[in-house]
């Protein structure tokens, strides 16, 4: 009976380990700290190739070479690794695109990991450059302004309370592809986003970037550390509506 109840135990062990995390995750660090990324699974193809092009170690050693307050700080250029002072940035390539995977559910608040492109018709991303948005926050007047002049669409009610308490760029909307937030750390964003910088707003300093996944154990050990400040966000929230 006893060694029944051991291999009881041993069984709901391994499958608690076994479990897969919800969601993959990476962490991007840099001499002015790090942050951790979760990608998003409504985004298969951009998530599956951000996780091959980590792996891959091509990040590694590469810049945020072109940086805008208030808007987003951009990284992933392959030909960054070894650039020259001064020298522009911005044209390198993994040598493919990734398809567009545009979702109404996700959108360009602050933090969000969205991919870079070029001015093709489809709309098609590049295959390694990305950005993270830092964004500002916007009135009821300028989001009714980038919906009749640069969306041509409502941007929905929850979407626009997060735009004017949070912030971001709404104008990118349904332009370019959003496929990850910003878990852990946001503030590397906004420390980034104030360095100095040249003409072709490049950093003066070279910020440099080490990406790496996150392994299944510390996955699930963040998803738990997440869930418990949500609940803790919610309890906090409905005190005050109390």
């Amino acid at each position: 009976m006893k060694r029944f109840y051991t291999l009881i135990l041993c069984f709901c062990f391994s499958l608690t380990f076994a479990a897969k995390p919800k969601h993959q995750y990476v962490r991007i660090k840099t001499d002015m700290g790090e942050c951790i990324v979760m990608l998003y699974n409504e985004t298969p193809l951009h998530r599956d190739n951000f996780l091959k092009i980590t792996k891959k170690k091509i990040y590694d050693g590469t810049l945020f070479h072109r940086v805008i307050k208030d808007f987003m700080i951009q990284g992933g250029d392959p030909d960054s690794k070894n650039a020259k002072p001064g020298e522009k940035l911005g044209n390198g390539t993994v040598g493919y695109t990734v398809p567009a995977e545009f979702r109404d559910s996700l959108f360009h608040k602050k933090g969000v990991l969205a991919a870079a492109r070029d001015n093709n018709p489809e709309k098609a991303s590049s295959g390694s450059q990305f950005y993270l948005v830092q964004g500002k926050k916007f009135t009821d007047e300028q989001l009714d302004n980038v919906e009749t002049n640069r969306l041509k669409a409502k941007i929905p009610a929850y979407q626009r309370e997060v735009y004017k308490t949070i912030g971001g760029t709404p104008h990118l909307d349904r332009t370019y592809t959003v496929y990850g937030e910003v878990v852990q750390g946001i503030a590397l964003i906004d420390k980034i986003a104030e360095v100095s910088k040249d003409e072709n707003d490049r950093p003066l300093s070279d910020v440099k970037m080490t990406i790496t996944v996150l392994k299944r154990r510390e996955a699930k050990r963040l998803e738990k550390e997440l869930l418990k400040v949500s609940k803790e966000t919610v309890i906090q929230e409905n005190q005050i509506a109390q």
